[in-house]
């Protein structure tokens, strides 16, 4: 098996190329990241599944302090080239990150490559690595006009080349659920439809939750 590490290594430049100023035509997108920066207070965040970065220096440009966090070794050169993002590959089930260090998590579409199973082991250690105090934003698809909630979508080809991945459509009530057992608390959610032309036509949820 390929794997969702070696897939998007194949697909990181063109990912970029597609995917790098998406957040121009997502207004919500960028008030949930501005909700984060003003949270932060001056801490530390961590894009976790950052891709080629650009999420992470959205909020850099806007004063946080962020670090960046990706499966795909692929991505964070991608991201170390194009912008000034401190980015490493890491596996978001195991941080290499110190306990109560970081002042907030943001990860945007990436727990839905993982299984029930991962995605609350994830969340132990977004609990883990956050600060009391500290928050995270997860974001994900819930369904789209050919898979329902609760769905698996499998991609073997993707612009050209040969993956393995899987995309799990997501329900919000169950993550929040999720969340919560790994300690930390719901504080707010957003649903929203998708931005026509400017993304896959999926909708979307995002969830704030908070450590105590």
């Amino acid at each position: 098996m390929i794997g969702a590490r070696h897939s998007y290594d194949l697909v990181a430049e063109r990912y970029a190329d597609e995917l790098g100023d998406e957040l121009r035509g997502k207004p919500l997108d960028r008030g949930m990241l501005g909700v984060v920066a003003e949270l932060a207070g001056g801490g530390v965040v961590a894009d976790i599944g950052c891709g080629p970065g650009h999420v992470a220096a959205y909020l850099i440009a806007r004063g946080v302090r962020v670090i960046g966090m990706d499966l795909s070794p692929g991505m964070c050169g991608v991201a170390r080239r194009t912008t000034s993002v401190a980015v490493g590959a890491a596996d978001m089930t195991a941080l290499p990150v110190r306990s109560q260090s970081l002042a907030g998590v943001v990860c945007l579409y990436a727990v839905i490559h993982l299984d029930e199973q991962r995605r609350a082991a994830a969340y132990a250690e977004f609990a883990r690595v956050l600060r009391p105090g500290g928050n995270a934003l997860i974001a994900f698809h819930t369904s789209d006009a050919d898979f329902p909630v609760g769905a698996a979508k499998m991609l073997t080809d993707w612009w050209g080349h040969q993956v393995d991945l899987t995309f799990h459509y997501l329900d919000p009530a169950p993550e929040s659920d999720a969340l919560a057992a790994a300690g930390l608390v719901p504080t707010a959610r957003m649903d929203r439809e998708p931005h026509p032309d400017v993304e896959h036509p999926s909708r979307r949820s995002y969830l704030l939750v908070q450590r105590p």
